[in-house]
């Protein structure tokens, strides 16, 4: 995108109708429709809270702790470690999202490899997907199987 494009679109964003409301430029959001890195945004922010979440049931008193574990759970890194051992539960049209997802070109942080990162986008854009369509029980079910996996992973690392 262009920057005179992006300008453009702040500028824009929150615009008001005839009665001084902010005006939403959708009626609603089709997830079928969204750019693979639309879902994976969405995916990103509900495996954080998911995570941050789940881990109050092993502690609840230390931030930092807390913090600690929730970075490195949400990891590229890990999260890459994840869809390698979940990958054969996918159905076909999560590998279908994952595949789309993983090919869209963004940028990867110096913290991890261009593969885990992408690889970690394309199951932040099967979660963003199944939360955005109200896929409850497979949303769950999904994050607790990565969760589950991560952590038994970061325990061997420990010992």
């Amino acid at each position: 995108m262009r920057f005179s494009q992006y300008q453009y679109l702040c500028r824009h964003m929150f615009e008001t109708d005839d009665t001084g409301n902010i005006r939403q430029h959708y009626n609603s959001v089709e997830a079928e429709l969204l750019p693979p890195l639309v879902l994976a945004y969405i995916g990103d922010a509900y495996f954080h809270l998911f995570v941050r979440t789940r881990l109050l049931l092993f502690e609840k008193n230390k931030v930092q702790v807390l913090n600690d574990f929730g970075a490195k759970i949400v990891s590229a890194v890990y999260q890459a470690y994840a869809y390698k051992n979940l990958k054969e539960e996918l159905t076909l049209q999560e590998r279908d999202i994952f595949r789309r997802a993983y090919n869209a070109k963004s940028h990867a942080p110096r913290a991890a490899s261009i593969a885990d990162y992408h690889t970690s986008t394309g199951i932040e854009a099967i979660i963003g997907y199944l939360q955005l369509t109200d896929n409850t029980v497979r949303l769950n079910k999904l994050c607790e199987r990565a969760f589950q996996l991560i952590i038994k992973k970061i325990e061997q690392e420990y010992l």
